[in-house]
């Protein structure tokens, strides 16, 4: 969620004219769940979704006239037949939410969402004013942000650079960890995308950020990921993937225990193959099949 705060905050910065709605509570079957948020811009521009169709069609509308008026609203939409017919919008539920045009009065609290290290509170008071929360009940609306969680990906190779990219639009704070400065570069991968390049055994002893955090190992090689794989089997990853096959899970397996590097219990714990099994051939399919597995993961470590 941080990336939408960062986008909140470059807006004002840029001083582009909008209105944030979002969406504060849900009745039954929605195209969004709560908490859900987009901006609308005075050019017509959507930043986030409400869930699209008629449902974003009303409120953006709804955000138009309240851009003009400078007034903020509450809204109710049941998504029935007679609301949703024309777009196959017939969830049967409904969406509460708040659509306010003065958001930007909050600048000072988007840019802390926007680089939190730890959790905050926020919400909507109901006289539509924009804080960090208090033990008081006169809210229409409050979350928590938390820091995106990190993924650590040992290995920069076609895989890792395919996988990058994806996760941080996946919203997942990205380390890269190499010890060939010729690939672990932006040349291969985006500015948002941190770097760690050095000798393997100066790399490994980097400590875990205290949030959530999620491995990935896809070096180049079985030696390397082995090697990898015996430092990060003992960190406290919420959950911790190595490519390969069947048959080189088997035989790390195997080797480990046998050595007692680590034990069965946390060998089982090792997604190897890593991935959603969807027959994947090319290097962005397997990328796709990897992180569909670890934003899986992401959203039962957070239940």
């Amino acid at each position: 969620m941080s990336r939408f705060y960062e986008q909140l905050a470059d807006i004002i910065a840029k001083k582009r004219p909008f209105v944030l709605a979002l969406i504060s509570g849900v009745k039954g079957s929605s195209p969004q769940r709560t908490g859900a948020k987009a901006l609308f811009l005075g050019d017509g521009k959507i930043i986030g979704t409400l869930g699209g169709g008629c449902l974003e069609a009303e409120v953006h509308s709804r955000a138009n006239r309240a851009m003009k008026s400078g007034k903020p609203e509450t809204f109710e939409m049941l998504l029935d037949h007679d609301f949703g017919w024309d777009d196959g919008l017939i969830c049967g539920g409904s969406v509460m939410g708040l659509i306010l045009p003065h958001a930007a009065q909050s600048a000072e609290l988007w840019k802390k969402l926007a680089v939190t290290n730890e959790p905050i509170r926020w919400g909507v008071k109901k006289d539509f004013s924009i804080a960090i929360t208090d033990s008081t009940s006169d809210w229409f609306y409050q979350e928590t942000v938390s820091p995106l969680p990190a993924l650590w990906i040992a290995g920069s190779g076609h895989v890792a650079q395919a996988v990058a990219p994806l996760a941080a639009q996946l919203e997942f704070d990205v380390t890269v960890f190499d010890d060939r400065p010729g690939l672990a570069n932006h040349n291969f991968f985006p500015p948002d995308v941190k770097l760690r390049v050095g000798a393997w055994h100066d790399l490994l002893k980097e400590q875990l950020p205290k949030h959530a955090a999620f491995g990935l190992i896809v070096t180049r090689g079985h030696q390397h990921d082995a090697l990898v794989l015996t430092e990060w089997i003992h960190r406290p990853f919420a959950f911790l993937g190595m490519i390969g096959s069947r048959r080189k899970a088997r035989i790390i397996r195997e080797q480990f225990i046998r050595d007692k590097i680590a034990t069965a219990e946390q060998m089982n714990a090792i997604a190897c193959p890593v991935g959603v099994d969807i027959s994947a051939k090319s290097t962005h399919e397997i990328a796709v099949s990897i992180m569909a597995q670890f934003v899986q993961k992401r959203a039962e470590a957070v239940k």
